[in-house]
């Protein structure tokens, strides 16, 4: 009790401390570890704010400036010359890791507005097919209303995805792997209205199916934690939520000041189609500090807590490392790592320049995750992740970079990450 009484507490003072500046919803991101059944996922952000945030682009660099001087090609459009019809961008690529193997990626994205002065609207989607016969077709909407009054987020997914377990709680070994393999359906759809300023608040529908599960039991012949919890080869997620969003980022993809709050808390019912009744609450806080002021480097803090409320989820449908919405917490260890019925997690990161044009940068971040294990258990030890990363700029108008990360865990976890915008 005392946690969800910190967690309420802080997301109020946040609320009332940060100015009402801009809106704009962040398209999750995805990403390439490099060890412990890796697994490769293209990444695409967009920003959707209705126009271009206000960065100094003046000596500034990004890829397109060099490659301009070897290739003659059509210019991105600039925000203010998107209209009603969509620009399309569709980009294929091939990827590889040393666990994930090689991997077909094909993506694209579409922007337009609904009306000269609403936000940018987007539509992403991407899928990829691993060595590793893992298959993920993700789609991400975001469509603003004429006059941007409403918003209606949606997220999409198919996944037919062998993804190991290593049991509940962060005390879990790293050497108790259980290799899984699923096949999942994920339907969400948000409608948020303005109330005040840009303070956003809605209703939505969250669905999540798995099925066609199995598992081989620990490897290294020890109890595993999902026979324990309880084996369903099908297993569904129905239910309502209700959301809270407030943004005073100068820019989403990739902010150097300001601050984001969103508040989501879930209900999934059994008449509904949920294999169980359970409510779960998840908080999002982050802030940004230009340090020193005068510079264009960032000290980045984020905060993201994801607990059940009441009820018993399904094993796969816990909080659980990277299965946040931009799957991104946890850098240096692989998605699944974690996992259990409280998640408590924090993150700090300092982003600086490289060279003077904006090129090229770099990043040092320190995280820490904790979490239970079944419901009603106690929070156990806090693991941390740290390490480097290069950034590479790809759009100085947007502040987009193309983002390196190697990151160290404990019990010998590590791995390349990489992105295309920020973690958060």
């Amino acid at each position: 009790m005392r946690i969800f009484l910190f967690i309420l507490t802080f997301f109020a003072l946040t609320i009332i401390a940060t100015p009402l500046l801009a809106q704009q919803s962040p398209v999750p991101i995805k990403r390439i570890p490099m060890k412990h059944h890796a697994v490769v996922k293209d990444t695409i952000r967009i920003d959707t704010l209705a126009r271009p945030p206000k960065v100094p682009l003046s000596g500034q660099k990004d890829i397109g400036d060099v490659l301009s001087k070897l290739f003659h090609s059509k210019e991105t459009p600039a925000v203010d010359t998107i209209t009603s019809k969509p620009e399309i961008s569709i980009a294929p690529a091939i990827g590889y890791t040393l666990l994930s193997k090689f991997a077909l990626v094909l993506s694209g994205n579409a922007i337009f507005k609904t009306a000269p002065q609403s936000r940018i609207s987007t539509v992403i989607a991407s899928t990829s097919y691993t060595q590793n016969k893992q298959f993920t077709l993700p789609i991400q909407t975001n469509i603003w209303s004429k006059d941007n009054n409403y918003n209606f987020v949606g997220e999409y997914m198919y996944y037919k995805y062998p993804q190991s377990s290593y049991g509940l709680g962060s005390n879990s070994n790293i050497k108790n792997v259980d290799p899984m393999d699923y096949s999942y359906l994920k339907f969400y759809q948000t409608v948020l209205r303005r109330v005040s300023g840009n303070l956003y608040m809605g209703l939505g529908y969250i669905f999540d199916s798995h099925w066609n599960i199995s598992d081989k039991g620990n490897t290294n012949g020890t109890p595993d934690d999902y026979a324990a919890y309880g084996k369903r080869s099908h297993t569904v997620a129905s239910g309502l939520t209700l959301n809270m969003v407030l943004d005073s980022r100068d820019n989403g993809i990739n902010p150097m000041k300001g601050g984001y709050a969103a508040l989501q808390y879930r209900d999934n019912y059994e008449f509904f189609g949920s294999s169980t009744p359970w409510r779960s609450l998840i908080v999002d806080i982050r802030k940004y500090f230009r340090i020193p002021e005068n510079s264009d480097n960032v000290l980045a803090l984020w905060n993201y807590d994801w607990v059940v409320l009441s009820g018993r989820p399904e094993y796969l449908d816990l909080p659980s490392t990277q299965w946040d919405s931009n799957t991104a917490t946890g850098r240096g260890y692989i998605q699944g790592r974690f996992r259990g019925a409280q998640m408590i997690y924090a993150e700090a990161e300092y982003r600086f320049k490289i060279t003077h044009n904006g090129l090229l940068g770099g990043v040092v971040f320190l995280n820490g995750e904790s979490f239970s294990a079944a419901p009603g258990t106690g929070l156990q030890s806090i693991q941390p992740g740290y390490g480097p990363g290069l950034r590479l700029k790809l759009n100085k108008t947007s502040n987009t970079n193309i983002t390196i990360d190697y990151g160290f865990g404990r019990q010998g976890s590590n791995g390349l990450f990489i992105d295309i915008g920020e973690a958060f």
